[in-house]
């Protein structure tokens, strides 16, 4: 199966990835959709996984006080288990190195519980207690690059 991986450039793009967004969280997950859309969708950089060429999956990152939050992880779930989820987190991790901005910034994120293995594959390692966010359990996840 082919995945491919693509930084967010075009308005379409950015359509496909509020679509996914809109199913996996906002309809299968019950997020509300102003807890969904937020005011850092203009200044994240976005992701799009493709599965034989459909769009497959979403990510996006950005800068905070706190280092650099990667966020709104979501495979379609159809495509799931097909190593989307894999691939978008190897595309941001990478997009992420290769910033010189990132230089000795911790990458961090909240982590739904049933994706930590996936997480962890790459060294991001759980940190403090349990958390709900939209009410969703999550662990923080951190990783130093």
């Amino acid at each position: 199966m082919k995945i491919k991986v693509e930084k967010v450039l075009t308005k379409e793009q950015l359509d496909a990835v509020f679509k996914i967004r809109e199913e996996v969280f906002v309809i299968e997950q019950e997020v509300d959709p102003a807890e969904e859309y937020d005011e850092f969708e203009d200044t994240s950089i976005h992701f799009l996984a493709s599965l034989e060429g459909s769009p497959a999956g979403t990510a996006r990152w950005r800068f905070t006080d706190k280092g650099v939050k990667l966020e709104r992880f979501a495979v379609l779930k159809p495509m799931r288990g097909k190593g989307v989820g894999q691939a978008l987190v190897k595309a941001v991790v990478d997009d992420i190195a290769a910033n010189p901005d990132t230089k000795g910034k911790k990458l961090y994120m909240h982590a739904q519980l049933d994706a930590m293995p996936l997480y962890a594959k790459f060294g991001f390692t759980q940190v403090g207690d349990m958390f709900e966010e939209c009410n969703i359990l999550h662990y923080k996840m951190e990783l130093y690059l």
